[in-house]
């Protein structure tokens, strides 16, 4: 699916409009480093014009490469050439409005924040960072698990992915078959990368916590280097309908050129969705623009997230509470940002990644209802916003936004064919008829539109302003959007949210409780629209009192013995229930807790350390709200018994109650059935071999489990029945050997053999063999250097052969010299029997010394080159005092 280029019309001039707080400030505006300005003119002095890094580094650095928004890029390259001939001017990006300056010095960057054909001089590429690593996936508590349960035909299939930071790994068995330009990747992965690479589609090939969200989408990489959005074609060629962004750079509040660029781009493209991670900043205050140093506000990691027409998402901690360091809003003019918060227990870099994947989903159940066409970004966005539960103070804040993402709410919103679409221009406006049913808890809607892009360094971004408001056909009452408190004062910021007109937000959001049932119409009116008409969309939910339960459902498997957070939908008023739980198969039901707090959505269940299919029940008012059947019961792990030249033998633990084993193997993309066995062991042909990766799942009741982890058989450490054969000590006065093998199955004997005069002599044989570590003694006659190997027998008749292992046996009161004779020029070896320092000294025939020295090693070697031919006698004191004279010939 290609993304289609929407042709729009040239910047009309802007009205002057002042953004919400201005009302405690008549006729003034905020100016981006924070002080006030008269809002006669939108044309900022110079030094307003620069950044707010460029103005606190200014006259400081030698050099600067900057980013200008021009209104005309022809008449402003003919002024650099005349007024700067030492600088240098590109074209950035896909806008011919942006261009990059290097070359510059301080004199020279006031010079250009002083032209007047210069709307702005931002900053150009920072030093971006991966916005922490990957802790814990739970994929339940966004109801992501919920999804893929009810619909396991929602796997991304068809939809490109690109993930921009550094490279994720292109091998990892969980992108099999599914990476773009594989071979393009050059540089070394990066593990955070991988990881958001994952949680985004991973199809659990590597083990079920290697599944993402969309696990069957194609995966592309992207380079964070360039904080621009890359070049328009490519990502339109390469097919990329969702971008995931989980970096940032340090706290940047104004409407940069980056901003611009991404409102612009998804103009371009209106089917193209970002994702940025909010970043993990959230206890900080940033030092510039009007909500300068207030701690623990207006913290995003990146002005590039103060694009409307983009997602910044948050992160909430498992029992969806928003964590400490999650970035907050608002954005540099007010407007809430984060618009989402989802699961990230390692930073917003994971809530991002969850989010896209679910963007994913969420474009595909359109396109398969809509014969192939992608929806807009403004509908994706609606229906997640729309969808999400609410969380801190009632309805919108700015701290998570609109809410916990939903999956499962989103994908219903869709498929349920509950929303609009539509376009207005200045003054019109368009009405939507919704019929609520008798006994509905909450009427919600959401609007959204992607908005034209702003001039950088706009003190307010939106450009087009429509309004949503709310109508009862049967009472005419009328109900507008939350709004929040923009003033910068943090107690302003903390104030909940009151319904009014919304002239600041390209989002609007009106929500209604316990609503009468009957017919409403949504209203969407051009508010203000210089560049129209535009188009937008409208998503809506209604909410049933009742609930719903998330997990676990009828594909998931729980781990026996210990504790599983339940999750559940409640819709209705504060209530409790008893929650308890029964074996498929029993009448009886156990109570779990007699008095569970509904509202809470959770609870921590200890897990009884049994294997059996089981349910959930919560009992409340005479009400049975049961799951479907899931299973408890431990994962196999598979493990090589043997790898030889024609077979290999899998093996793994039986787990009680199972009644046989699915076997899988590793597909083009995903694990595909092998073979079913009651067994607990598979022999794998030669041919078969050939696929190196495979996992087993228990079949217990007729359900199968989550397979085990998968394993690559070649790199187990297991050759042809030997994992290990080695001696305890290499230098030993007791030769012991200890033996591991991998299996036992078809082993007849086990021998350790010695190498004599005659070859290899049987020292001790062991048959039947029992066990899997084996200790194999022998009993030397004298001192010297000895050969060992294992033969092994199997019932077939076959023979196998360890490597070869070598020991010296040196007495406690001996010393073993070798070789004798030696070649001058090689090292003469020297094995003492007794623990300390060896000193040597070599003479030659008329006792002469020629060699001197000391070793405090087990092997200990004296260096003969230049020795003549001739005898020599070696004489050793040992650390305790004792002498020994070797002769020793030297050839």
């Amino acid at each position: 699916m290609r993304l289609k280029r929407r042709q729009t019309a040239g910047f009309a001039k802007l009205p002057v409009l002042g953004m919400p707080f201005w009302k405690y400030i008549p006729f003034l505006v905020l100016a981006p480093a924070g002080g006030l300005q008269a809002q006669g003119s939108l044309r900022p002095a110079p030094s307003a014009k620069l950044a707010p890094a460029l103005q606190a580094t200014a006259a400081r650095k030698s050099s600067y490469t900057v980013r200008v928004s021009v209104p005309k890029p022809a008449a402003f390259q003919q002024w650099a050439r005349q007024h700067l001939p030492a600088a240098r001017v590109s074209q950035p990006s896909a806008s011919p409005r942006t261009l990059a300056v290097s070359g510059l010095n301080a004199e020279s960057l006031a010079q250009l924040a002083a032209c007047p054909l210069v709307d702005f001089v931002d900053v150009s590429d920072r030093w971006a960072r991966e916005e922490r690593q990957l802790n814990n996936s739970d994929l339940s508590v966004n109801a992501i698990t919920a999804v893929h349960a009810r619909f396991p035909e929602l796997a991304g299939q068809g939809l490109t992915v690109s993930v921009k930071e550094r490279p994720f790994d292109p091998n990892d068995t969980d992108f099999k078959g599914r990476v773009l330009n594989q071979g393009d990747v050059t540089d070394a992965p990066s593990s955070h990368a991988t990881a958001m690479a994952t949680l985004i589609g991973g199809a659990g090939n590597s083990h079920p916590l290697g599944r993402g969200v969309a696990r069957q989408v194609r995966l592309a990489t992207s380079d964070f280097a360039r904080l621009l959005p890359d070049d328009d074609q490519q990502l339109a060629q390469a097919g990329v309908t969702v971008q995931n962004h989980s970096y940032g750079v340090d706290i940047e509040n104004y409407y940069g050129v980056e901003a611009q660029e991404y409102d612009r781009q998804t103009q371009q493209f209106p089917e193209l969705v970002h994702v940025f991670s909010s970043g993990n900043s959230g206890t900080q205050a940033s030092s510039a623009g009007p909500y300068a140093g207030l701690a623990a506000v207006a913290n995003l990691t990146g002005q590039f997230k103060m694009s409307k027409n983009t997602l910044t998402v948050g992160a909430t901690d498992p029992s969806g509470q928003v964590a400490a360091l999650s970035s907050r809003g608002p954005a540099h003019d007010g407007r809430v940002k984060p618009e989402l918060v989802a699961y990230g227990e390692g930073g917003s870099s994971e809530s991002a990644a969850l989010v896209s994947g679910l963007s994913l989903l969420l474009q595909q159940v359109y396109r398969d209802q809509h014969n192939g066409h992608l929806p807009p970004a403004a509908l994706v966005k609606a229906a997640l916003l729309n969808s999400a539960d609410d969380l801190g103070r009632p309805e919108v804040d700015f701290v998570s936004g609109f809410g916990q993402a939903d999956a499962l709410g989103a994908i219903t919103t869709l498929r349920s064919g509950r929303f609009f679409a539509g376009a207005v221009a200045q003054g019109a406006e368009q009405v939507f008829q919704v019929s609520v049913p008798t006994g509905q808890q909450q009427l919600k809607a959401t609007l959204v539109w992607s908005d034209a892009e702003a001039p950088a360094n706009a003190p307010r971004a939106l450009v087009n302003d429509l309004d949503l408001e709310l109508v009862s056909v049967s009472t005419g009452q009328r109900w507008q959007p939350w709004v929040l408190s923009t003033y910068p004062r943090a107690d302003s910021l903390a104030l909940p949210a009151r319904r009014r007109p919304d002239h600041l937000n390209n989002v609007e959001q009106i929500t209604l409780a316990v609503p009468a049932p009957g017919p409403y119409e949504l209203h969407v009116r051009g508010y203000s629209v210089p560049q129209g008409p535009q188009p937008f969309s409208v998503a809506y939910e209604f909410s049933p009192q009742g609930l719903e339960w998330l997990f676990p459902s009828g594909s998931d498997n729980l781990k026996p013995g210990a504790a599983n957070l339940v999750r559940w939908q409640w819709n209705g008023p504060a209530a409790t229930a008893r929650l308890e739980y029964r074996p498929v198969g029993r009448a009886e039901w156990r109570v779990i807790s007699p008095a569970v707090d509904l509202t809470q959505n959770r609870f921590s269940w200890s897990v009884p350390d049994t294997t059996t299919l089981a349910q959930l029940r919560f009992v409340a008012a005479g009400q049975l709200f049961p799951t479907d059947a899931f299973l408890i019961a431990q994962m196999s792990a598979v493990r090589v018994g043997y790898t030889c030249a024609d077979e290999t033998l899998l093996q793994w633990p039986r787990v009680p109650g199972a009644t046989d084993y699915q076997v899988y193997q590793l597909g083009a993309t995903a694990l595909e059935p092998l073979v079913r066995t009651t067994d607990s062991a598979l022999v794998l042909t030669r041919p078969q071999m050939a696929n190196r990766y495979y996992a087993v799942a228990p079949v217990i009741q007729g359900k199968e489990a989550e397979p085990g982890g998968t394993i690559d058989y070649t790199t187990q450490g297991t050759a042809c029945y030997f994992r290990s054969f080695r001696p305890r000590q290499l230098v030993t006065d007791a030769v012991t050997f200890d033996l591991e093998i991998g299996s036992t199955y078809r082993l007849r004997s086990v021998t350790l053999e010695r190498l004599g005069s005659g070859g290899y002599e049987p020292v001790r044989t062991i048959a039947p063999v029992r066990q899997l570590e084996l200790v194999l003694p022998d009993q030397l006659p004298g001192s010297g250097r000895y050969e060992y190997r294992v033969r092994l027998e199997t019932t077939a008749g076959q023979t196998y052969f360890s490597q070869v292992e070598e020991v010296y046996y040196v007495p406690a009161d001996d010393l073993l010299v070798f070789p004798n004779p030696v070649v001058a020029g090689t090292s003469l070896r020297l094995i003492a029997g007794e623990q300390g320092e060896v000193r040597t000294s070599l003479y030659d025939a008329l006792g002469r010394l020629q060699r001197a020295g000391s070793a405090d090693g087990a092997i200990n070697n004296i260096d003969t080159t230049g020795l003549l031919p001739g005898v020599y006698l070696l004489r050793i004191q040992t650390q305790n005092g004792r002498l020994t004279t070797r002769r020793i010939v030297v050839l």
